[in-house]
């Protein structure tokens, strides 16, 4: 279904095609974690990135509840802008020999995916207000205030120590 295909005629339409598209990238993003885990050495990365794995394995639960609240089969549609962004990570972190740097890069990985789902779960939560679906906001919004958690974690991490330990790395 694309985005401006006959598929797609109402906001209700585009409403559930985006649940389905951030269930998609959800599950995506807890098959791309454990890479990240076992490739950042920094421990305090590596624990956020542990951390963030339980808090995705929430949120797909979390969105399962949405599923069953809008009375619609559990499924995810494609996702190619998490597809894409995972795609990256993985091409930029097989190219970086270096642990510090690859810290910085795998950090800014996490933030762009974080940067994603925040624009995503903004969408979904608008859009569920205004079709009446005050419940699946509150799911939403609860999801939203984790990711934009981990975003400021990450920023705190790379500007605190991350980004100097690449920095020293390639002088």
């Amino acid at each position: 279904m694309g985005l401006f295909s006959k598929d797609i005629a109402t906001l209700e339409d585009l409403y559930v095609h985006q649940l389905q598209d951030i269930y998609y990238a959800e599950q995506q993003i807890a098959k791309a974690l454990p890479k990240m885990i076992e490739k950042a050495t920094d421990p305090e990365l590596r624990l956020g990135f542990e951390t963030h794995l339980q808090e995705t394995r929430g949120q797909i639960e979390r969105l399962e509840r949405v599923f069953e609240l809008e009375v619609l089969t559990a499924k995810g549609v494609t996702c190619p802008a998490i597809d894409g962004i995972i795609k990256e990570a993985n091409e930029v972190a097989g190219e970086v020999a270096d642990k510090a740097v690859l810290d910085a890069a795998l950090t800014a990985a996490a933030q762009a995916v974080e940067h994603y789902e925040i624009s995503r779960y903004g969408t979904l939560i608008a859009w569920a207000r205004q079709l009446g679906r005050d419940q699946s906001a509150k799911l939403y919004a609860e999801t939203l205030a984790e990711e934009k958690a981990t975003d400021d974690k990450l920023t705190k991490l790379a500007d605190g120590k991350v980004n100097a330990a690449a920095e020293r790395a390639t002088a």
